[in-house]
């Protein structure tokens, strides 16, 4: 089996994936309704006018809260299947883990340092 056989699936899957995707753009487009009216430009649809402007500045600290959920969001993903089969591996993944939950811990710490998880 040489290297082309073996990626000639992904290569199909991949292509199937985007005319799927394009038809689907595409069908959507044709077949959706469609209103252009003054509610649909405004920036919340909840039946009530806005007041006063539709854009506000955010602060990058809300972002800087986000990206540290999912950096311990993907804590999670690795420690859970982990735990699981904790009692089949070897010690030396103990190890692992131990030495990639400090990491984690001094990334914390440094953002708690830098004083990042506060709300002013």
């Amino acid at each position: 089996m040489t290297l082309y056989d073996q990626w000639l699936a992904v290569l199909i899957a991949i292509a199937v994936g985007f005319v799927l995707v394009g038809t689907a753009i595409i069908a959507s487009k044709l077949l959706g309704p469609y209103a252009r009216e003054r509610a649909k430009e405004v920036s919340y649809e909840c039946g009530m006018l806005p007041v006063g402007r539709n854009w506000a500045q955010v602060h990058v600290r809300y972002y800087l809260i986000a990206i540290l959920f999912l950096l311990f969001d993907v804590e999670t993903v690795f420690i859970v299947p982990w735990a699981v089969t904790f009692v089949d591996m070897p010690e030396f993944v103990l190890y692992y883990m131990v030495a990639f939950i400090v990491i984690l811990t001094l990334g914390l710490l440094y953002a708690w340092k830098r004083r990042v998880l506060e709300w002013q």
